[in-house]
């Protein structure tokens, strides 16, 4: 009886064992092509928040769970073991950084972007390996660098002309000049993904050629040139001053689909919010407000076409902006400022003296509240403050306007 027992315990352990090769079988047949998507555009995108302002999400009980995804069990930045990325940039000398997502694919290797959380959370709401293509460049214009092929070409208005024409410039040149530039970073943009999908297994190894590839979506974080270019937009404080930017990104959407052959491939804008809300703008914002606004509502248009019905959703980023950050932002301008008028007074520092007042003043100036969201700052407004905290809620909001689209197409 003891022998015949343990025959069927051997025979049930075999059964098991194979039908769990069976179901090992089945999934690995079932998944399908690695998603891959593409994030592009300039600084933004690029990522200037230093990894030292991570500690500052965990004080808020509305981030604090994004924090510890964030976070590897070492308490160090998660390296994430699915999801991978391929990225260039200027600052990068326009070489390739790749390899698994984590903490310094951004403007350099102790910042992120908003791909951190983008993958982390892209992965988690999908479910399977993921790659990214990241390609920025700071201080580019959709107008010009960016501007895609089916736009045609870039046209100064009469009021450009006639500046060239007081300032003495050679028109002829300017116009050439401007034809070199146009649509630069469209077409390195287009080259490096191309490139990348060309072996995708050199940047992921999860990559099984038998199921190939799809591109999944693309992300576009771009804007501030545009916002301020008051040549290209000469009416941009008057209803319609963008219409401009409008009609380039819709082409730019048509474009990119039609160079990568990815007719549907849903795109997700993130429409530009440093500074927050409008309706939240202070006295000394007020001046932007309609600027700012106007710009907004052009980003946001091509969403609302007809024909991208379905595939191309918004993400108002200044639903990430931070008012605690932004108020010790102010009150360290103030600060500054304070300090340098006593410099043109004579005040002479010795080393170290100086940031050790700077410090005195700013935890009198700030609440203790501000004084923590001062310590989770690490660049200019218009980087997002250099801020981990609205930079990780931009890339987790991308990718849940994202994960609805990619299950739907």
């Amino acid at each position: 009886m003891k022998t015949i027992a343990r025959s069927s315990r051997r025979i049930t352990l075999h059964v098991m064992f194979l039908c769990a090769i069976a179901l090992f079988a089945t999934k690995a047949e079932a998944a399908g092509p690695l998603k891959v998507f593409i994030l592009a555009g300039q600084s933004n995108m690029q990522g200037h928040a230093n990894v030292r302002t991570f500690e500052y999400i965990g004080k808020d009980p509305k981030t604090a769970p994004m924090l510890k995804e964030m976070l590897g069990p070492n308490g160090a930045p998660k390296i994430c073991d699915r999801v991978w990325i391929s990225y260039i940039s200027p600052d990068r000398g326009e070489t390739e950084k790749n390899g698994k997502l984590t903490a310094g694919f951004g403007a350099n290797d102790e910042c992120i972007g908003p791909e951190f959380t983008f993958g982390i959370y892209m992965e988690k709401l999908l479910g399977e390996p993921i790659l990214l293509i990241k390609t920025a460049w700071g201080g580019k214009s959709l107008n010009t660098d960016f501007r895609p092929p089916g736009a045609g070409p870039y046209e100064f208005n009469e009021a450009q002309l006639d500046n060239f024409k007081k300032q003495g410039k050679d028109i002829a040149a300017e116009k050439a000049a401007k034809a070199e530039a146009t649509g630069r970073y469209y077409r390195l943009m287009i080259e490096h993904v191309k490139k990348v999908l060309a072996d995708p297994k050199k940047v992921c190894p999860a990559y099984a050629p038998a199921r190939g590839f799809e591109l999944a979506g693309y992300v576009w974080f771009q804007g501030w040139n545009d916002l301020v270019d008051s040549g290209t937009y000469p009416q941009r404080d008057k209803p319609g001053g963008y219409d401009a930017y409008s009609k380039v990104l819709a082409q730019f959407i048509r474009d990119v689909r039609s160079d990568l052959k990815a007719p549907r491939m849903p795109f997700v804008i993130g429409v530009l919010g440093v500074g927050g809300p409008v309706s939240q703008y202070g006295p000394d914002q007020q001046r932007y407000k309609t600027m700012h606004q106007n710009f907004r509502d052009a980003m946001a248009a091509p969403a609302g076409m007809a024909e991208f019905k379905g595939s191309v959703v918004n993400v108002l980023t200044e639903n990430c902006w931070d008012p605690l950050q932004s108020a010790a932002e102010k009150k360290k301008e103030a600060v500054n400022g304070q300090i340098n008028n006593m410099k043109k007074d004579g005040r002479k520092f010795a080393k170290g003296e100086e940031q050790e007042l700077f410090m005195k003043m700013m935890s009198e100036a700030c609440t203790p509240a501000e004084m923590d969201a001062f310590k989770g700052i690490s660049n200019f407004g218009f980087h997002y403050l250099g801020s981990t905290k609205i930079l990780g809620c931009t890339g987790k909001s991308f990718a849940e306007a994202m994960a609805p689209l990619v299950k739907k197409h």
